[in-house]
């Protein structure tokens, strides 16, 4: 396959009780390339939730991906969170994953989803250790059942026999493994009459897209719904890194947001809905046009839109006038707060660090990242290797690092190949051949990764008609791109989850 570097996006009180070592599923060494060996671990416990106990079977472990001849070429990580009970058939089941390309799904695992929760601190750096798990009363087991998965390369999937990377690590690649482990998981645990949705995160907007085409198309499986948290799904609209107008138009309505946030920007407003649709009006009727002249722009117009970009944003006329009024979300973290030597986040703007370097062009880390990614990842391999009882002697990755690897090329549902990945389309042609389907998107306000606005664009610009249009409902957070570690947000995700699942399984 070819390879393309053009794009590279973003990457419960529970008592838990081991089954009898009679009754657990130990891990089985996998032999040789063409005889892999599925791995898994099982054990029971229970979740408050709103009150009520759930008793459930949790599985960690490794399912085998095969190519086309039947020969094992990797192994597909998950964690799978069934009900106890006899009969499940009707009972609803979630897929779920984030992104990257090349992110393990720890995030919604221990942050929303999963019986078991990381406590983390909002807007400040949590810590220092012990961290910990508690009951995760937000989690979706009340409603669904929940298949955790980690794509090969991330956690502790790998790549095996004579698997090679772009076997996996690509669009279309991606897809496919990620659509042939859910019909596997499917039809081997008997779940092919129950309600399914899938969720994905960030990147997981693209890989879901092409997910619910190739589960529908190849497979014969209908979803019910579809679940997209701060997707990515258009590549040409949502880097603003390249000599593209486009993105820079639709930013600007996240970092005047997070300058709103920051009290960055003079006669700050109150209302921040009002103050951001004024925001978006001028950047589609006034900033994207006059991008578009670039130096036929006449010199009236040129100042009139510096003095309404730094009003909005906090940025100087000058630093506008500078960056030719053209500011990447990566500047724009490092220079709104440069006078009083911060940073500001980029997954959630509201967040904000001491600068590394104070003459930086552009932000040098992701005060988000450091202030939680540590609790996450300790309090995660403690759970997953004595609560679940599965570990490798090697380090759960949960971040693979694979997008330097990413093959880029996607083949649309016409058939036509493209390297401007979008999955959008996607999506839509499958809502058209599956009208049942739902689509439910929760997107934050204060998220610079995949921006509000461009999931606005990417929206209007799929090719639907009011009718299923209507089968596309947005839920917005005052939080980022991961709006669960804000408590408000969390509530209101599990409360809008909850609900869209429920509306769409399917029963009276």
């Amino acid at each position: 396959m070819k390879k393309n570097m053009l794009f590279v996006p973003f990457f419960v009180l529970i008592h838990g009780m081991a089954l009898a070592a009679d009754e657990a599923t130990p891990p089985a060494d996998h032999e040789n390339d063409n005889q892999l060996q599925a791995e898994s671990v099982s054990s029971r416990h229970s979740v408050e939730i709103d009150g009520r106990t759930i008793d459930y079977t949790a599985t960690a472990g490794l399912d085998v991906i095969r190519d086309d001849d039947g020969a094992g070429i990797g192994l597909f990580g998950y964690t799978a969170y069934v009900q106890d009970g006899d009969d499940l058939t009707d009972r609803p089941i979630l897929f779920a994953y984030n992104g990257g390309p090349g992110s393990a799904s720890i995030w919604l695992h221990m942050g929303v989803l999963g019986p078991r929760r990381i406590p983390v601190v909002d807007l400040e750096v949590t810590g220092p250790p012990p961290y910990g798990a508690v009951n995760n009363e937000f989690s979706i087991l009340d409603v669904a059942d929940l298949v955790m998965m980690d794509p090969v390369g991330t956690g502790y999937a790998t790549i095996e026999g004579d698997g090679r990377p772009e076997d996996f690590w690509g669009v279309d690649a991606d897809i496919a493994v990620a659509s042939q482990f859910i019909v596997n998981y499917i039809t081997r645990n008997a779940r092919w009459k129950s309600p399914k949705f899938v969720l994905g995160e960030s990147y997981g907007g693209i890989r879901t897209g092409g997910v619910a085409y190739e589960l529908l198309t190849r497979y014969g499986m209908g979803l019910n719904g579809v679940i997209l948290v701060s997707p990515f799904m258009d590549a040409a609209a949502a880097r603003d890194r390249f000599a593209i107008d486009l993105p820079h138009a639709l930013y600007l309505p996240t970092l005047a947001a997070t300058a709103w946030y920051h009290h960055a920007i003079e006669d700050r407003p109150d209302d921040l809905a009002a103050f951001i649709a004024e925001v978006e009006a001028f950047a589609i009727n006034e900033y994207a046009p006059a991008l578009m002249q670039g130096a036929t722009l006449p010199e009236p117009e040129r100042n009139s839109l510096k003095t309404r970009l730094s009003r909005y944003t906090g940025l100087s006329e000058q630093y506008w006038e500078n960056s030719n009024l053209r500011v990447p979300h990566a500047r724009f973290t490092q220079e709104l707060l440069r006078d009083e030597d911060i940073t500001v986040g980029r997954v959630d703007s509201r967040f904000k660090g001491r600068s590394v370097d104070r003459v930086a062009e552009s932000m040098r880390y992701d005060p988000f990242d450091a202030a939680v990614r540590p609790a996450f990842k300790a309090g995660f391999m403690h759970y997953y290797g004595n609560d679940l009882g599965f570990s490798k002697e090697r380090d759960y990755a949960v971040s693979g690092g694979i997008f330097e690897s990413w093959d880029w090329l996607h083949t649309m549902p016409n058939g036509q190949e493209t390297l401007i990945t979008n999955t959008a389309v996607d999506l839509a042609t499958t809502m058209t051949l599956y009208p049942p389907m739902q689509v439910l998107i929760q997107q934050g306000y204060f998220d610079l990764a995949t921006p509000h606005f461009v999931l606005e664009y990417v929206l209007n610009h799929m090719d639907l008609d009011q009718d299923q249009r209507a089968r596309i409902s947005v839920e917005m957070y005052e939080a980022g791109h991961m709006m669960y570690v804000h408590p408000p947000s969390l509530m209101k995700f599990k409360q809008d989850l909850a609900d869209f699942i429920s509306a769409g399984d399917g029963t009276d």
